[in-house]
Order: structure tokens, then C-alpha cells, then sequence
């Protein structure tokens, strides 16, 4: 018994002692780093390079696009294409069908005449995806992505995605009011009760195939939904996009994993350095975040709806929501009525439905039920445009 207080005395000291780790470098701020992200598509697809600085971690925005930079793609054989700013910090090319038979890197000159280069990579492009899957679970929903490679060649797998629901407001909104003195029923095309919403993932999600017999991977994780999420009320599609990595570009991206995933307790895994193969031919010290790859992905989407799930999945949404009546002055002329208390203009209230007295000599409501726009309005929060790719 003894020696078991001492264990956990130890423990806590450990414990409370942890503090939180921050690289010096950024926590000095006196540096923007400037951060690298995507991938040069060497088929079909487009190629999209976003590129941006840190700021110091105790801001608002910790990252800022870095606009104006003249980027391209040059081969170990001389041929250059060049990107073009497409919104702040984002850079894009159309289809460039690269030679795999060549290397390729990335060449940046931001607009402070400094030069950012990586090393020349070469092609590596994904196989199939050969499906996504998902299990519903009590607590929530999980998908799954499975693939393989019968050539043995890939074996290290990242992938991305995006998300893409339809939701609802939790009242339905019948009228619409000019905020003065009229109340009238919404026009099919002013409905606000159904929307959709998407979002892209930020979390690193990789897989290795090197400790099996063949290049497969199965069930690999992607994502989590929660039960109670308003994601899958409806119905909800995730895209999942496939890279094959190599071997280094799977250790960067391991590394990050670990550094910002896995940091919390006194088993985890401590932070480690920086593994880019970006360099500022400018300063050759200088830190620069970000590992490029070169090579075609592949992609997989599929469609979720509610009766896919088990009924005991109920959202749960990010407002409480209350109903409020406003009564009518029945007296005056039957084309004039007015309210003693109509919606505000600036309001964040919306008119839901009219209430009529028994018996109604003008057959006239007398009062008006709302709530909150947050409440009624699903463009708060989302858009009315169905995607292009909505079945």
C-alpha cells in the first residue's frame, strides 16, 4: 500500500509540472514563417498551392495568406509552369500531365524578392480508392476507406476530404415581414427552412501498407460523426481524396500527426522538428513549413440519409430555440390591421405563423408567433444552392 501512494505522489508531480510546449522560434515572433501547403497533380486535375505566414501564436489569426508571389513548377529537364493567385494566398495551374518518367519542384519568390524552393520530387500517383464505408455506432458514425495497390508500389497512403449536409431551421418560417407595418406568407422561393453546409477536414489521416503481406488497406478511419451532429439529420456526402506518399512525405506527415494531434499526456509522443523539404535559397537558415508531393489522387464520394442510420440519432442544435407571440388591434378597417407590436427593424427575430381568433368577424389573424433568425433562417448558417454533385 505504501509503495502505491508513493507511485501516485510521483505521478502527480510529474502531472503538475507539464507545461506547454512552444517552439522558441515561434514563440519569439519575431519571424512570419511562411507556410506551404498542396500538392503538384500530375494528371488530369488541377494543381491548387496555398501559401501563407504564422504569426504569433497569442493572435487573433494565426495565419495570414502571402499574396502577390510568382509561383511555378519546374522539371529536372527545364520545363517551367507557372501558377497563377487565384484568391489571397491561393495559387493555381490547370491539368499539366507531368512525364513521370521526370522530377519536379516548386519555386516561389514572394513579393520581398526573398526565394523559397524544394527539392525535386518525384512522381507518385495514387491508385483507386476502392470504397468508403461506415459503421453506425451508438455514439456516432464512422467511416472507413479501403484500397489497395496489386503492384506493391504505394504503401504509403494519406487522404483528405470534404464534407457536404443538408440541414434544416428547427421552426419553419411562413411569413416574412418588411419590419414596419406588414407581415405576409414567404413565396416558395423565399423559403429559409432548408439548406446545405460543408465543411473541409484539418485533421491529418494517414495509413501504411509496409508490415503486410500486400499492399491493401482496410477500414482505414477518416472520420467521426457524432450522433447528435445536425451533419446527418438529413442526408450528408463526404468526398475522400487519396495521395500515395513517399517514404519521407509519410514521415512528415507522421510527424505532424504527432505534433498536433497527439500532445496531452506523459505517454505521448514530444514534439519534434520541423521535417520540410522547402529551403529559402535567400537565407538558408530560415524556417519554412510545409512538404511538397508530386502526383495524381484519387477520389470517392458517397451519400448518407437519415433512414441509414439508427433512430436514435437526434441532433442536437447549436441555439435554444423559443417561440414568442405578437397580438393584433382586431379594431380598424379589415385591409389595415395593425399590431401593437411588430418586428423591430434589425431585429433577430422572424415571423413563423399567424394565429386566428374564434370566431374572427374579418376572418383576420390576431397574432403572429416568431423566434430568432438563428432559429428560422438556415442561410445563418449554411446556403440555399444545392451542389451541383447533390443526388
Amino acid at each position: 500500500m505504501k509503495k502505491c501512494v508513493i507511485a501516485l505522489f510521483i505521478v502527480l508531480i510529474v502531472v503538475g509540472c507539464k507545461k506547454p510546449f512552444i517552439p522558441q522560434e515561434i514563440k519569439s515572433g519575431a519571424n512570419r514563417y511562411l507556410v506551404i501547403e498542396g500538392v503538384i497533380n500530375s494528371g488530369s486535375d488541377s494543381t491548387f498551392i496555398k501559401i501563407s505566414r504564422t504569426q504569433k501564436i497569442d493572435t487573433v489569426h494565426n495565419i495570414i495568406p502571402e499574396t502577390n508571389a510568382t509561383v511555378s513548377v519546374e522539371s529536372d529537364a527545364n520545363s517551367n509552369f507557372k501558377l497563377t493567385e487565384i484568391t489571397a494566398g491561393t495559387y493555381a495551374a490547370p491539368p499539366i500531365n507531368l512525364d513521370g518518367s521526370h522530377k519536379y519542384r516548386l519555386r516561389i519568390t514572394t513579393l520581398d524578392h526573398k526565394e523559397y524552393v524544394s527539392d525535386f520530387i518525384p512522381v507518385k500517383n495514387s491508385p483507386p480508392i476502392d470504397s468508403v464505408s461506415f459503421i453506425a455506432q451508438p455514439a456516432g458514425l464512422h467511416i472507413y476507406v479501403n484500397t489497395h495497390d496489386a503492384t506493391n508500389a504505394t504503401q504509403y497512403y494519406r487522404w483528405d476530404y470534404f464534407e457536404t449536409w443538408q440541414f434544416h431551421s428547427i421552426y419553419v418560417s411562413a411569413f416574412i415581414s418588411n419590419l414596419i407595418d406588414s407581415i405576409k406568407p414567404r413565396h416558395l422561393d423565399q423559403q429559409v427552412y432548408d439548406c446545405f453546409a460543408s465543411d473541409a477536414s484539418s485533421n491529418v489521416v494517414l495509413a501504411s501498407s509496409t508490415k503486410l503481406a500486400r499492399d491493401i488497406i482496410y477500414q482505414a478511419p477518416v472520420t467521426t460523426i457524432s450522433s447528435t451532429s445536425e451533419k446527418i439529420e438529413t442526408k450528408y456526402s463526404i468526398l475522400v481524396k487519396q495521395y500515395a506518399l513517399t517514404r519521407d512525405a509519410y514521415a512528415f506527415w507522421q510527424n505532424l500527426q504527432n505534433n498536433t494531434e497527439k500532445l496531452g499526456s506523459i505517454f505521448d509522443v514530444l514534439p519534434s522538428e520541423n521535417m520540410s523539404n522547402f529551403h529559402c535559397i535567400t537565407n538558408p537558415n530560415e524556417f519554412v513549413v510545409g512538404y511538397l508531393s508530386v502526383g495524381s489522387s484519387s477520389s470517392k464520394r458517397i451519400f448518407i440519409t437519415a433512414g441509414q442510420l439508427p433512430k436514435s440519432y437526434s441532433p442536437i442544435y447549436p441555439s435554444v430555440c423559443e417561440l414568442d407571440t405578437s397580438f393584433f388591434d382586431p379594431t380598424g378597417h379589415p385591409g389595415n390591421v395593425s399590431a401593437d407590436r411588430f418586428i423591430p427593424a434589425n431585429s433577430p427575430y422572424t415571423p413563423i405563423d399567424e394565429l386566428y381568433p374564434v370566431p374572427d368577424p374579418f376572418g383576420l389573424p390576431y397574432a403572429i408567433t416568431f423566434s430568432t433568425v438563428l432559429c428560422t433562417d438556415c442561410t445563418v448558417r449554411g446556403t440555399k444552392t444545392q451542389p451541383a454533385f447533390w443526388k
